[in-house]
């Protein structure tokens, strides 16, 4: 194929797989398989989309951005992640030899489905982090070139090499950070009533008109959430059950008791450990220094996008920020230009 056709070909490659992640990204941590149902469908009324409606851009803009069947609104997101996963297709295909590019294209793909689902659900799931470390790891022994290495084996040693760097570099920030930020005490003024709950087998928590699900809090067997109640006592809430005046008691037994409470402290941490283990996947084919580049990008990016968030006060009322976003366009720097821009800091 010419080159004109060969990227004309790439670019509609990259629609097409656009396409596809947008399924990832929204039945991914929904739970829903990417075969069952088959054809793609209307999140609102369920209907399936006939393949008319269904070709990337094109049928987002001639349905102009409204459910056929229910009128219901399309989101942006979906033309933005076809075009986006085309443009950077075509921008691989035409930087480097055409097997890095491949293997390349897979890595922008885990990306760009990592990073639109830890946009809306603040999570990145394993299928993404620990089987694109896995398809990394694979590529790194089979696309010559993709790693530092004269022969599989040891471009095999390189990705492990960045794979466990990057994870353990980032895992000491979360401890430290821990250390550093990991709890939090609200004042209530005035006092509020508080009530332990179970609902389905998962721990509750009520504070007046808050309730709380307990599971978001206990990511380690030491995270626990203290309430200071009325007459001085003091409420333990942990993984393992309910602890007050001694007693320690299961959810279960302890369900509709409560009291008071003038203060509460919860646990906290830096980030969530998606994004450690988001790292496997970077150091597995960028090596350990595109790891290591994508950590230190990412907190810059990240820290900018932060001050912006705040100033424009578009943060969540938690103040949270996912950082696996950052950490990917810290691993797209470091693609583009991540070695020059080495060699440049080394210089000066």
């Amino acid at each position: 194929m010419s080159t004109p056709w060969a990227s004309a070909a790439v670019f509609v490659f990259g629609l097409v797989c656009g396409s596809f992640l947008n399924a990832v990204i929204h039945r991914l941590p929904r739970g829903i398989g990417l075969g069952h149902p088959k054809r793609s469908f209307c999140p609102q009324c369920g209907r399936s989309l006939p393949w008319y409606e269904n070709i990337p851009v094109l049928s987002w803009l001639w349905l102009r951005g409204k459910c056929a069947g229910c009128s219901a609104r399309i989101p942006w997101r979906y033309p933005l992640v076809e075009t986006l996963t085309a443009l950077l297709f075509f921008w691989l295909w035409s930087a480097f030899p055409p097997a890095i590019a491949a293997a390349y294209m897979v890595f922008v793909a885990i990306l760009i489905a990592g990073t639109f689902i830890d946009l809306e659900h603040m999570i990145l799931p394993d299928s993404l982090t620990l089987g694109g470390a896995a398809a990394g790891l694979a590529l790194s022994m089979l696309v010559p070139g993709l790693q530092a290495g004269d022969d599989w084996e040891e471009c095999l040693r390189s990705g492990l090499f960045g794979a466990g760097l990057g994870f353990v570099v980032l895992f000491a920030v979360v401890e430290l950070g821990k250390l550093a930020f990991g709890r939090k005490r609200f004042e209530l003024q005035p006092e509020e009533e508080f009530q332990v709950l179970e609902a389905q087998g998962e721990p509750r928590l009520r504070i007046g008109s808050e309730e709380w699900d307990l599971s978001e809090f206990f990511y380690r067997p030491s995270d626990a959430i203290e309430l200071h109640a009325s007459g001085g006592q003091l409420w333990r809430l942990d993984a393992r059950g309910v602890s007050c005046d001694g007693l320690t008691r299961s959810y279960a037994e302890a369900a509709g008791a409560g009291g008071k409470a003038h203060a509460v402290v919860v646990p906290r941490e830096a980030m969530g450990f998606g994004d450690v283990k988001f790292m496997l996947t970077l150091g597995a084919f960028l090596g350990w220094p595109g790891a290591l580049f994508s950590i230190a990008a990412g907190s810059v990016i990240g820290a900018v996008a932060g001050v912006l968030l705040l100033a424009f006060r578009r943060l969540d009322e938690a103040g949270r920020i996912p950082f696996g976003p950052y950490l990917a366009a810290g691993a797209l720097l470091w693609v583009a230009a991540g070695p020059a821009v080495l060699g440049w800091l080394w210089r000066h």
